[in-house]
């Protein structure tokens, strides 16, 4: 690597920066791909609990500091020539590390958009109505089947009645709660 070793030392600073950054960039890359990427698997030595803000994630991260120092260093490298001001090349490599960091926030932001809870939560049908599918014995001796559209889905549940009667094959009742067990519990309307 001779092209850094007879290059000027802010040159070589920067490629100092850039080239780990970069190897670093591709290993994570390469992680999430393969699905390795579980968290990034550092923590800081400081503070960086946002959970107060409205954020989907820590500001702090390995992940960030390697989105910054990405583009940090192959700004200064790419525009090295183009502005022979040293302070302002900083400057202007700052604004695209700190650039790259936060479209990594709003492409992470849109990601999460996309995720979607599919699990179906019993307290969801309390309230609504459904169709008693096999009879519902009386008094919780056993329980019978209804049919009932939880978080648009039809579903056949099991369903027990504190009522003295049992409740037929057809008939309409409410959900007014459910048992330890996962069972509804119903009502004749």
């Amino acid at each position: 690597m001779d092209f850094i070793e007879n290059a000027e030392p802010f040159v070589k600073g920067l490629w100092y920066i850039t080239l780990p950054a970069t190897l670093i960039f591709l290993i994570q890359t390469i992680m999430t791909f393969v699905g390795s990427d579980a968290s990034d698997g550092l923590d800081a030595d400081f503070d960086g609990d946002l959970s107060h803000t409205s954020g989907p994630f820590q500001l702090f991260t390995f992940r960030n500091l390697i989105h910054f120092l990405l583009g940090f260093g192959w700004t200064g490298l790419g525009f090295y020539e183009l502005i022979p001001n040293k302070p302002l090349l900083v400057v202007v490599s700052c604004g695209v590390g700190i650039g790259l960091v936060i479209l990594f926030f709003f492409i992470i932001k849109q990601i999460r958009r996309l995720n979607q809870d599919n699990t179906m939560r019993l307290d969801n049908a309390i309230g609504k109505t459904a169709q008693v599918y096999l009879t519902i014995p009386a008094q919780q001796k056993s329980h019978g089947k209804v049919h009932i559209s939880i978080q648009n889905t039809l579903r056949e549940l099991d369903a027990v009645t504190l009522q003295d009667f049992a409740i037929p094959t057809g008939a309409s009742v409410k959900i007014i709660g459910t048992t330890a067990a996962g069972t509804l519990l119903v009502e004749k309307i």
